[in-house]
Protein backbone atom coordinates (compact mmCIF):
# COMPACT_ATOMS: atom_id res chain seq x y z
CA UNK A 1 0.00 0.00 0.00
CA UNK A 2 1.64 3.47 -0.37
CA UNK A 3 2.04 5.08 2.43
CA UNK A 4 -0.17 8.29 2.85
CA UNK A 5 0.34 10.22 5.95
CA UNK A 6 -2.62 11.89 7.16
CA UNK A 7 -1.36 12.73 11.24
CA UNK A 8 0.48 10.46 14.27
CA UNK A 9 -3.38 9.75 15.21
CA UNK A 10 -5.28 9.20 12.08
CA UNK A 11 -4.38 6.53 9.51
CA UNK A 12 -5.26 5.54 6.01
CA UNK A 13 -6.16 1.84 5.58
CA UNK A 14 -7.52 1.53 2.14
CA UNK A 15 -7.00 0.14 -1.54
CA UNK A 16 -6.70 1.02 -5.37
CA UNK A 17 -8.64 -0.95 -7.63
CA UNK A 18 -7.03 -0.78 -11.10
CA UNK A 19 -8.56 -3.72 -12.26
CA UNK A 20 -12.15 -2.41 -12.31
CA UNK A 21 -13.57 -2.17 -15.74
CA UNK A 22 -16.67 -0.15 -14.97
CA UNK A 23 -17.24 1.97 -11.71
CA UNK A 24 -20.85 1.25 -11.04
CA UNK A 25 -20.82 -1.07 -14.01
CA UNK A 26 -21.34 2.33 -15.97
CA UNK A 27 -18.27 5.14 -15.84
CA UNK A 28 -15.03 3.94 -17.56
CA UNK A 29 -12.00 4.35 -14.71
CA UNK A 30 -8.84 4.43 -17.06
CA UNK A 31 -6.77 4.73 -14.18
CA UNK A 32 -8.81 3.12 -11.18
CA UNK A 33 -10.85 3.96 -8.40
CA UNK A 34 -9.26 4.45 -4.73
CA UNK A 35 -11.65 3.07 -2.16
CA UNK A 36 -10.67 5.00 1.18
CA UNK A 37 -10.85 3.99 4.69
CA UNK A 38 -9.36 5.22 7.98
CA UNK A 39 -8.64 4.59 11.41
CA UNK A 40 -8.30 6.86 14.55
CA UNK A 41 -6.36 5.86 17.29
CA UNK A 42 -6.54 7.28 20.50
CA UNK A 43 -8.21 5.93 23.71
CA UNK A 44 -10.66 4.35 22.00
CA UNK A 45 -10.32 3.28 18.40
CA UNK A 46 -12.43 4.04 15.46
CA UNK A 47 -12.23 2.99 11.83
CA UNK A 48 -14.07 5.29 9.77
CA UNK A 49 -15.79 2.75 6.95
CA UNK A 50 -14.49 -0.15 5.31
CA UNK A 51 -14.41 -0.83 1.78
CA UNK A 52 -15.44 -3.01 -1.45
CA UNK A 53 -15.57 -6.43 -1.63
CA UNK A 54 -13.11 -6.78 -4.25
CA UNK A 55 -10.26 -5.42 -1.89
CA UNK A 56 -11.36 -6.50 1.73
CA UNK A 57 -8.03 -9.34 1.69
CA UNK A 58 -5.89 -5.82 1.42
CA UNK A 59 -8.11 -3.75 3.66
CA UNK A 60 -7.79 -6.19 6.59
CA UNK A 61 -4.13 -6.89 6.45
CA UNK A 62 -3.90 -2.83 6.64
CA UNK A 63 -6.37 -2.45 9.32
CA UNK A 64 -4.30 -5.31 11.32
CA UNK A 65 -1.19 -3.54 10.89
CA UNK A 66 -1.88 0.06 12.36
CA UNK A 67 -4.01 -1.83 15.14
CA UNK A 68 -0.93 -3.16 15.88
CA UNK A 69 -2.68 -6.04 18.49
CA UNK A 70 -5.68 -3.89 19.43
CA UNK A 71 -9.32 -4.42 19.06
CA UNK A 72 -11.38 -1.22 17.68
CA UNK A 73 -13.98 0.11 19.53
CA UNK A 74 -16.31 1.46 16.62
CA UNK A 75 -17.18 1.16 13.13
CA UNK A 76 -18.42 4.89 12.19
CA UNK A 77 -20.57 4.11 8.33
CA UNK A 78 -21.15 6.97 6.83
CA UNK A 79 -22.07 5.50 3.63
CA UNK A 80 -24.01 2.27 2.91
CA UNK A 81 -23.16 1.57 -1.13
CA UNK A 82 -21.29 -1.45 -1.70
CA UNK A 83 -17.75 0.23 -2.10
CA UNK A 84 -17.13 1.47 1.41
CA UNK A 85 -19.72 -1.00 2.89
CA UNK A 86 -18.81 -4.30 1.68
CA UNK A 87 -16.67 -5.17 4.06
CA UNK A 88 -18.73 -4.39 6.82
CA UNK A 89 -19.54 -8.04 8.00
CA UNK A 90 -15.96 -9.34 7.91
CA UNK A 91 -15.40 -6.76 10.66
CA UNK A 92 -18.40 -7.22 12.67
CA UNK A 93 -17.55 -10.92 12.68
CA UNK A 94 -13.88 -10.24 13.94
CA UNK A 95 -14.69 -7.81 16.19
CA UNK A 96 -17.70 -8.53 17.78
CA UNK A 97 -17.37 -6.30 20.74
CA UNK A 98 -16.96 -3.15 18.20
CA UNK A 99 -20.10 -0.91 18.32
CA UNK A 100 -21.67 -0.11 14.61
CA UNK A 101 -22.24 3.78 14.56
CA UNK A 102 -24.63 5.25 12.11
CA UNK A 103 -27.32 7.21 11.30
CA UNK A 104 -30.58 6.00 11.79
CA UNK A 105 -31.74 5.42 8.56
CA UNK A 106 -28.03 3.05 7.82
CA UNK A 107 -28.77 1.33 10.97
CA UNK A 108 -32.26 0.65 9.42
CA UNK A 109 -31.11 -0.74 6.14
CA UNK A 110 -27.67 -2.78 7.99
CA UNK A 111 -30.40 -5.82 7.84
CA UNK A 112 -30.54 -5.81 3.97
CA UNK A 113 -27.22 -6.14 2.65
CA UNK A 114 -25.82 -8.45 5.85
CA UNK A 115 -26.94 -10.37 8.68
CA UNK A 116 -25.02 -9.22 11.47
CA UNK A 117 -25.65 -11.02 15.15
CA UNK A 118 -26.56 -9.05 18.16
CA UNK A 119 -27.06 -5.98 15.61
CA UNK A 120 -29.98 -4.06 18.18
CA UNK A 121 -27.24 -4.30 20.71
CA UNK A 122 -24.50 -3.46 18.69
CA UNK A 123 -25.53 -0.33 16.33
CA UNK A 124 -25.64 3.36 17.83
CA UNK A 125 -27.73 5.69 15.55
CA UNK A 126 -26.29 9.15 16.22
CA UNK A 127 -28.06 12.60 15.33
CA UNK A 128 -27.34 15.61 13.60
CA UNK A 129 -24.43 17.37 16.36
CA UNK A 130 -24.13 14.54 18.31
CA UNK A 131 -20.73 13.53 19.54
CA UNK A 132 -18.00 10.93 20.08
CA UNK A 133 -15.54 11.28 22.46
CA UNK A 134 -12.28 8.67 21.72
CA UNK A 135 -10.15 10.40 23.90
CA UNK A 136 -8.41 13.23 22.89
CA UNK A 137 -10.19 13.41 19.73
CA UNK A 138 -13.62 13.73 19.19
CA UNK A 139 -16.35 13.32 16.27
CA UNK A 140 -19.18 14.99 15.65
CA UNK A 141 -21.80 13.89 13.35
CA UNK A 142 -23.75 15.84 10.28
CA UNK A 143 -26.57 14.02 8.51
CA UNK A 144 -26.04 14.42 4.46
CA UNK A 145 -29.69 12.62 3.48
CA UNK A 146 -29.19 12.28 -0.63
CA UNK A 147 -25.75 12.90 -0.88
CA UNK A 148 -26.40 10.72 -2.39
CA UNK A 149 -27.99 8.32 -0.57
CA UNK A 150 -30.64 8.87 2.13
CA UNK A 151 -28.88 7.52 5.30
CA UNK A 152 -25.41 9.40 4.23
CA UNK A 153 -23.55 11.59 7.00
CA UNK A 154 -20.27 12.98 7.32
CA UNK A 155 -17.96 13.38 10.50
CA UNK A 156 -15.63 16.01 11.45
CA UNK A 157 -12.84 15.58 14.31
CA UNK A 158 -12.80 18.46 16.23
CA UNK A 159 -9.12 18.05 17.56
CA UNK A 160 -7.06 18.31 14.02
CA UNK A 161 -10.17 19.66 12.24
CA UNK A 162 -10.48 16.72 9.32
CA UNK A 163 -14.17 16.10 7.79
CA UNK A 164 -14.54 12.64 6.98
CA UNK A 165 -16.93 13.48 3.47
CA UNK A 166 -18.25 10.52 2.49
CA UNK A 167 -18.41 10.81 -1.05
CA UNK A 168 -17.90 14.55 -0.93
CA UNK A 169 -15.00 15.95 -2.71
CA UNK A 170 -14.23 12.28 -4.39
CA UNK A 171 -13.01 11.57 -7.47
CA UNK A 172 -12.07 8.76 -9.92
CA UNK A 173 -8.76 7.07 -10.33
CA UNK A 174 -6.37 5.18 -8.36
CA UNK A 175 -4.50 7.66 -5.27
CA UNK A 176 -1.24 6.78 -7.55
CA UNK A 177 -2.58 8.14 -10.87
CA UNK A 178 -0.91 11.05 -11.99
CA UNK A 179 -3.91 13.25 -13.16
CA UNK A 180 -5.78 16.62 -12.40
CA UNK A 181 -8.00 16.60 -9.67
CA UNK A 182 -10.65 18.86 -11.34
CA UNK A 183 -11.63 16.72 -14.36
CA UNK A 184 -12.07 13.24 -12.74
CA UNK A 185 -13.87 14.83 -9.71
CA UNK A 186 -15.76 17.17 -12.07
CA UNK A 187 -16.75 13.91 -13.70
CA UNK A 188 -17.62 11.81 -10.59
CA UNK A 189 -19.64 14.69 -9.32
CA UNK A 190 -22.11 15.32 -12.22
CA UNK A 191 -22.76 11.80 -13.18
CA UNK A 192 -23.14 10.40 -9.65
CA UNK A 193 -23.99 13.33 -6.85
CA UNK A 194 -24.94 15.97 -9.99
CA UNK A 195 -29.13 15.10 -9.61
CA UNK A 196 -28.82 16.96 -5.82
CA UNK A 197 -27.26 19.94 -5.79
CA UNK A 198 -29.80 21.13 -3.24
CA UNK A 199 -28.79 18.72 -1.06
CA UNK A 200 -25.05 19.41 -1.49
CA UNK A 201 -25.58 23.09 -0.82
CA UNK A 202 -27.03 22.49 2.06
CA UNK A 203 -23.98 20.17 3.88
CA UNK A 204 -22.02 22.88 2.19
CA UNK A 205 -23.56 25.39 4.98
CA UNK A 206 -23.01 23.10 7.57
CA UNK A 207 -19.24 22.75 6.29
CA UNK A 208 -18.91 26.48 6.07
CA UNK A 209 -19.76 26.22 10.17
CA UNK A 210 -16.41 24.54 10.62
CA UNK A 211 -12.71 24.90 10.50
CA UNK A 212 -11.53 22.63 7.94
CA UNK A 213 -8.11 21.76 7.52
CA UNK A 214 -8.32 18.46 5.83
CA UNK A 215 -11.10 16.41 3.64
CA UNK A 216 -10.64 12.90 4.19
CA UNK A 217 -13.22 11.60 1.04
CA UNK A 218 -14.13 8.21 0.72
CA UNK A 219 -12.86 8.15 -3.25
CA UNK A 220 -9.59 10.11 -4.50
CA UNK A 221 -6.86 11.84 -2.69
CA UNK A 222 -6.96 13.45 1.09
CA UNK A 223 -6.96 17.16 0.67
CA UNK A 224 -4.90 19.33 2.91
CA UNK A 225 -4.30 22.53 0.77
CA UNK A 226 -5.85 24.98 -0.91
CA UNK A 227 -9.47 23.46 0.61
CA UNK A 228 -10.75 26.63 -1.17
CA UNK A 229 -10.37 26.06 -4.30
CA UNK A 230 -11.98 22.30 -3.83
CA UNK A 231 -15.03 23.71 -2.00
CA UNK A 232 -15.88 26.84 -4.24
CA UNK A 233 -15.87 24.03 -6.84
CA UNK A 234 -18.52 21.68 -5.19
CA UNK A 235 -20.13 25.70 -4.41
CA UNK A 236 -20.05 25.94 -8.39
CA UNK A 237 -21.13 22.67 -9.50
CA UNK A 238 -23.91 22.15 -6.69
CA UNK A 239 -25.53 25.68 -7.66
CA UNK A 240 -25.81 24.39 -11.46
CA UNK A 241 -23.96 27.79 -12.56
CA UNK A 242 -21.58 27.25 -15.55
CA UNK A 243 -17.78 26.77 -14.75
CA UNK A 244 -16.60 27.88 -17.59
CA UNK A 245 -17.77 30.18 -20.55
CA UNK A 246 -17.45 27.68 -23.86
CA UNK A 247 -19.97 25.66 -25.63
CA UNK A 248 -20.33 22.08 -26.28
CA UNK A 249 -21.03 20.72 -29.33
CA UNK A 250 -22.87 17.03 -28.95
CA UNK A 251 -23.78 14.75 -31.66
CA UNK A 252 -25.01 11.72 -32.92
CA UNK A 253 -24.11 10.97 -36.59
CA UNK A 254 -25.17 7.82 -38.11
CA UNK A 255 -23.03 7.86 -41.64
CA UNK A 256 -20.77 11.16 -40.49
CA UNK A 257 -23.17 13.87 -42.53
CA UNK A 258 -24.27 15.09 -38.97
CA UNK A 259 -21.02 15.24 -37.87
CA UNK A 260 -19.80 16.99 -40.47
CA UNK A 261 -21.92 19.28 -39.84
CA UNK A 262 -21.10 19.85 -36.41
CA UNK A 263 -17.67 19.67 -37.10
CA UNK A 264 -18.69 22.71 -39.12
CA UNK A 265 -20.09 24.61 -36.16
CA UNK A 266 -17.55 23.92 -34.39
CA UNK A 267 -14.99 26.08 -36.71
CA UNK A 268 -17.91 28.69 -37.62
CA UNK A 269 -18.20 29.07 -33.18
CA UNK A 270 -14.11 29.30 -33.29
CA UNK A 271 -14.59 31.97 -35.98
CA UNK A 272 -16.80 33.93 -34.39
CA UNK A 273 -14.80 34.07 -30.73
CA UNK A 274 -15.52 31.68 -28.77
CA UNK A 275 -13.55 30.92 -25.85
CA UNK A 276 -13.97 27.33 -25.78
CA UNK A 277 -15.54 25.01 -28.01
CA UNK A 278 -15.57 20.88 -26.86
CA UNK A 279 -17.22 18.60 -29.55
CA UNK A 280 -18.32 15.03 -28.28
CA UNK A 281 -19.17 11.99 -30.70
CA UNK A 282 -22.28 11.12 -28.65
CA UNK A 283 -21.78 7.18 -29.91
CA UNK A 284 -18.58 6.82 -29.39
CA UNK A 285 -16.98 9.30 -26.84
CA UNK A 286 -17.22 8.66 -22.97
CA UNK A 287 -20.90 9.62 -22.45
CA UNK A 288 -19.70 10.57 -18.79
CA UNK A 289 -17.42 13.19 -20.00
CA UNK A 290 -20.27 14.30 -22.43
CA UNK A 291 -22.32 15.32 -19.51
CA UNK A 292 -19.19 16.61 -17.26
CA UNK A 293 -18.83 18.76 -20.48
CA UNK A 294 -22.38 19.54 -20.83
CA UNK A 295 -22.18 21.13 -16.83
CA UNK A 296 -18.90 22.64 -17.55
CA UNK A 297 -20.25 24.89 -19.84
CA UNK A 298 -22.70 27.51 -20.61
CA UNK A 299 -23.66 26.86 -23.80
CA UNK A 300 -24.45 23.55 -25.65
CA UNK A 301 -25.23 22.39 -29.17
CA UNK A 302 -27.15 19.77 -29.88
CA UNK A 303 -27.06 17.62 -33.34
CA UNK A 304 -28.51 14.76 -34.28
CA UNK A 305 -29.63 12.57 -36.86
CA UNK A 306 -33.44 11.57 -37.28
CA UNK A 307 -33.75 8.13 -36.15
CA UNK A 308 -36.94 5.63 -36.47
CA UNK A 309 -39.39 8.94 -36.61
CA UNK A 310 -37.32 10.46 -33.57
CA UNK A 311 -34.00 11.26 -32.89
CA UNK A 312 -30.58 9.05 -32.66
CA UNK A 313 -30.59 6.48 -29.83
CA UNK A 314 -27.32 8.02 -28.30
CA UNK A 315 -28.56 11.74 -28.31
CA UNK A 316 -31.80 10.54 -26.24
CA UNK A 317 -29.30 8.80 -23.83
CA UNK A 318 -27.67 11.65 -23.34
CA UNK A 319 -30.55 13.86 -22.97
CA UNK A 320 -32.36 11.79 -20.58
CA UNK A 321 -28.91 11.61 -18.19
CA UNK A 322 -29.17 15.50 -18.36
CA UNK A 323 -32.88 15.94 -17.34
CA UNK A 324 -32.33 13.09 -14.75
CA UNK A 325 -29.33 15.66 -13.68
CA UNK A 326 -30.89 18.56 -13.25
CA UNK A 327 -29.43 20.40 -16.03
CA UNK A 328 -30.55 23.83 -16.12
CA UNK A 329 -29.17 27.31 -16.67
CA UNK A 330 -27.70 27.04 -19.96
CA UNK A 331 -28.48 28.31 -23.67
CA UNK A 332 -28.75 25.72 -26.09
CA UNK A 333 -28.86 25.76 -29.74
CA UNK A 334 -30.24 22.66 -32.38
CA UNK A 335 -29.26 21.46 -35.11
CA UNK A 336 -31.19 18.40 -36.70
CA UNK A 337 -30.74 16.04 -39.81
CA UNK A 338 -33.24 14.16 -42.18
CA UNK A 339 -33.67 12.91 -45.52
CA UNK A 340 -37.49 12.63 -46.02
CA UNK A 341 -39.09 13.51 -42.55
CA UNK A 342 -36.62 15.66 -40.13
CA UNK A 343 -37.72 14.93 -36.30
CA UNK A 344 -35.04 15.14 -34.16
CA UNK A 345 -35.29 18.53 -33.04
CA UNK A 346 -39.00 18.66 -32.23
CA UNK A 347 -37.66 15.29 -29.68
CA UNK A 348 -34.63 17.19 -28.39
CA UNK A 349 -36.53 20.36 -27.96
CA UNK A 350 -39.13 18.30 -26.05
CA UNK A 351 -36.53 17.43 -23.60
CA UNK A 352 -35.06 20.58 -23.41
CA UNK A 353 -38.61 22.22 -22.70
CA UNK A 354 -38.55 19.96 -19.45
CA UNK A 355 -35.39 21.61 -17.82
CA UNK A 356 -35.37 24.75 -15.95
CA UNK A 357 -33.92 27.96 -16.51
CA UNK A 358 -33.02 26.96 -19.89
CA UNK A 359 -32.31 28.98 -23.01
CA UNK A 360 -33.35 27.34 -26.44
CA UNK A 361 -32.08 29.86 -29.35
CA UNK A 362 -35.26 30.44 -31.66
CA UNK A 363 -33.75 29.39 -34.57
CA UNK A 364 -33.24 25.77 -35.92
CA UNK A 365 -31.08 24.50 -38.27
CA UNK A 366 -32.57 21.15 -40.65
CA UNK A 367 -29.99 20.16 -42.92
CA UNK A 368 -31.86 17.39 -45.87
CA UNK A 369 -28.94 14.58 -45.70
CA UNK A 370 -25.57 16.22 -46.60
CA UNK A 371 -24.75 19.46 -45.27
CA UNK A 372 -24.96 22.30 -48.18
CA UNK A 373 -24.02 26.13 -48.57
CA UNK A 374 -27.38 27.39 -47.55
CA UNK A 375 -27.24 25.37 -44.20
CA UNK A 376 -23.33 26.64 -43.69
CA UNK A 377 -25.24 29.87 -43.30
CA UNK A 378 -28.16 29.29 -41.32
CA UNK A 379 -25.23 27.53 -39.03
CA UNK A 380 -23.49 30.97 -38.66
CA UNK A 381 -26.81 32.74 -37.83
CA UNK A 382 -27.31 30.09 -35.51
CA UNK A 383 -23.86 30.70 -34.05
CA UNK A 384 -24.51 34.54 -33.78
CA UNK A 385 -27.73 34.48 -31.41
CA UNK A 386 -25.80 31.13 -29.49
CA UNK A 387 -23.09 33.92 -28.81
CA UNK A 388 -25.10 36.49 -28.50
Amino acid sequence: MKDIVISDAVKYIGADDKDLDLFESQYIVPNGVSYNSYVILDEKIAVMDTIDTRKTDEWKENLERVLDGRTPDYLVVSHLEPDHAGSIKEFADKYPEAKIVASAKAIAMLPQFFEIADLADRAVAVKEGEELSLGSHTLQFFMAPMVHWPEVMVEYEKSEKILFSADGFGKFGALDADEDWTCEARRYYFNIVGKYGAQVQALLKKAATLDIQTICPLHGPILKENLGYYIGKYMTWSSYEPEDDGVLVAYASIHGNTKKAAEKMKEILEAKGAKKVAITDLSRDDMAEAIEDAFRYDKLVLAAASYDASVFPCMETFLNKLTNKNYQNRKIAIIENGSWAPTAARVMKSYVEKMKKIVLCEKTVTIKSAMKDADVTAMEELADELLA
